[in-house]
C-alpha cells in the first residue's frame, strides 16, 4: 500500500520534534532564602556569580555558586568611595543587569538615573527620567526603557551620551499618555548584541527582537486560542480607561522575559505559565509552573542558565528548575 506523500511529511515533522511540548514544571528547590518580597531582577555573571536586586533595598546582593552571599554592590566604607551620595546607594531599583566584565547597571527610578558600578568599585551615573529596565550591550553601552520617553529604547555609550533611540510604540489607543503607558516594557540582552523588548500590557503577550543598532527583527507573540479571551478583556479595559483621567491601572499581561544565550530561544512568563519560542518566533513549548511545595509561581524574572532555569517571583523568591528542553532533547 502506498502512503500519501503528505502523510509521510507530517510523520517526519512529528518525529523531528516540531510538535509543541506542554506540561508542568515543579521547582527542585528555593534558593537564596533571604530573597523574596520586592524581587526585581536576577542575573548571572560571567564567573557564575548570581546578582539579585530587590526593592527598596539599597544594594545588589551577589551570591556564589554555593548560594552564599559574597558581597553587596555598592558597599563603600564610610570614609571611602564616590563623593556623590547618590552613588553610594540605590534608592529604588526597578531593574538590573551585569555585563561580561562584571559591571553592574541599575535602573534607579527614584533617582531618575541609571547607576553603574564596575568590578573595581568605580561608579558613575546617567540621568534618565523614570527608567524602568536596563540591559547591558557590548562596548560599555547600556539600553534603557522608560515610562514616558517617545521611543521604547534609549542607548547610552560608556561616557553616558545618548547615542541612539529606537522602537515606536504600538498604537493601542488614541489617548497619547495611555498609549505610552501600555507600551511599557522589559529589556533583556543575549550577550551577543541582540536586544529583546517584552511589552508588559499589549493584549497579546509580545516580545520584539532588535539588534544593538535598533533594527527590528522577529516578534514572538503568544496567540493561542486560550489567550484570545484575555486579549479581548484587555482591549475592553483599554476602551474603559480611555474615558477616565488619572494614572492608568492595568494588570500586566507579560510578567517576565528570559533568553537562552546559546540557542536564542526566548522564554515568556504569562500568569503562572512559561512559554518557549525559538529565534524564528515559533512557539515550541508551554508549561504550568509551581513551587516545590506545589503553589502557583508567577514569574517576574527568568534566567536561562546552561542546565537550569532560575525563576523569580515577588514575593515568593527564587526557584531552580531543571530545563525541560534539555531533558526532551536527550
Amino acid at each position: 500500500m502506498r502512503i500519501p506523500a503528505a502523510l509521510c511529511l507530517l510523520a517526519c515533522l512529528a518525529s523531528c520534534g516540531f510538535a509543541q511540548e506542554e506540561g508542568e514544571l515543579t521547582a527542585k528547590a528555593r534558593v537564596f532564602s533571604t530573597i523574596g518580597p520586592g524581587l526585581r531582577s536576577v542575573q548571572v555573571g560571567a564567573d557564575g556569580s548570581i546578582y539579585v536586586l530587590t526593592a527598596p533595598t539599597d544594594h545588589v546582593a551577589v551570591f556564589g555558586k554555593d548560594g552564599k552571599l559574597l558581597k553587596n554592590i555598592p558597599d563603600y566604607p564610610a570614609s571611602g568611595g564616590p563623593a556623590s551620595e547618590e552613588l553610594r546607594a540605590i534608592r529604588f531599583g526597578e531593574s538590573m543587569d551585569v555585563d561580561a566584565a562584571g559591571t553592574v547597571y541599575v535602573a534607579d527610578r527614584a533617582a531618575n538615573a541609571v547607576k553603574i558600578w564596575d568590578a573595581t568599585g568605580n561608579a558613575r551615573m546617567i540621568s534618565v527620567r523614570s527608567p524602568l529596565s536596563v540591559a547591558a550591550l557590548p562596548d560599555g553601552e547600556v539600553a534603557v526603557s522608560t515610562l514616558r520617553e517617545p521611543h521604547l529604547v534609549i542607548v547610552f555609550d560608556k561616557n553616558g551620551r545618548d547615542v541612539r533611540e529606537f522602537g515606536d510604540p504600538e498604537e493601542l489607543t488614541e489617548r497619547a499618555d495611555l498609549n505610552r503607558f501600555l507600551n511599557i516594557g522589559q529589556l533583556v540582552a543575549d550577550g551577543k548584541g541582540h536586544l529583546f523588548y517584552g511589552f508588559a500590557y499589549t493584549p497579546e503577550p509580545t516580545v520584539r527582537e532588535y539588534d544593538r543598532f535598533g533594527y527590528a527583527g522577529q516578534d514572538m507573540q503568544y496567540t493561542a486560542l486560550e489567550a484570545a479571551a484575555v486579549a479581548q478583556a484587555v482591549r475592553r479595559e483599554i476602551r474603559r480607561q480611555e474615558k477616565k483621567n488619572g494614572t492608568p491601572i492595568f494588570k500586566r499581561v507579560l510578567n517576565a522575559v528570559g533568553v537562552d544565550h546559546q540557542s536564542g530561544d526566548v522564554w515568556m512568563g504569562v500568569s503562572n505559565d512559561l512559554y518557549r519560542f525559538d529565534k524564528d518566533g515559533t512557539r515550541l513549548a508551554g508549561y504550568k509552573v509551581y513551587t516545590a511545595e506545589g503553589g502557583r509561581l508567577e514569574a517576574n524574572t527568568i534566567v536561562v542558565d546552561k542546565d537550569h532555569l532560575m525563576v523569580g517571583s515577588d514575593p515568593l523568591g527564587v526557584y531552580i528548575f531543571e530545563r525541560p528542553d534539555k531533558k526532551s532533547s536527550q
